[in-house]
């Protein structure tokens, strides 16, 4: 059976106590295996595990600032955590 493709977008101006209350549940719910989110509009359960991807990006002019954190994963991904990577000029 195809799972169908969910999106869930909130977005609302926060103090820095809540944005890092927000950040604080997101990291537990991570590390437990189970980020819910939700608001009055819509909600998404997520089950990050295995492996997952990290971005983290920032950019700053005169007068707005930003950050951004990404977190992936692909739950029906077998990466081997023993693979090594050689990188060479070819030669």
């Amino acid at each position: 059976m195809k799972q169908i493709k969910k999106q869930f977008s909130h977005d609302s101006l926060q103090d820095a106590d809540s944005i890092k209350a927000i950040l604080k549940a997101i990291t537990t719910g991570v590390g437990k295996g189970k980020v819910v989110l939700s608001d009055d509009q819509d909600d998404i359960i997520l089950e990050p595990e295995g492996l997952l991807n990290l971005k983290v990006s920032a950019s700053q002019d005169e007068d707005r600032s930003s950050l951004t954190l990404r977190i992936s994963w692909h739950a029906d991904r077998n990466v081997s955590k023993k693979r090594k990577l050689v990188v060479g000029d070819g030669k």
